[in-house]
């Protein structure tokens, strides 16, 4: 699926009827803009919500802790 559209003046964009609802994004859902290579990708954000139980099963024995974390 392709879609085009155009930057407005105030640097906004229209996301295309058929990304909204292939995606089933709605208004005030987060996105967010990740800078790869020489494209840019939108990822959607999931809500807490929809987040949770996102990792279960990670094995977290190789985790930094916060002491070693550089700040």
């Amino acid at each position: 699926m392709e879609a085009l559209t155009t930057i407005s003046s105030k640097y906004q964009i229209v996301i295309p009827r058929d990304v909204r609802e292939k995606f089933k994004l709605k208004p005030g859902q987060k996105v967010m803009f990740i800078p790869y290579q020489k494209s840019i990708r939108l990822v959607i954000v999931p809500s807490i919500k929809e987040a949770r139980g996102m990792f279960k099963g990670i094995n977290a024995d190789n985790l930094r802790e916060e002491e070693d974390e550089e700040r």
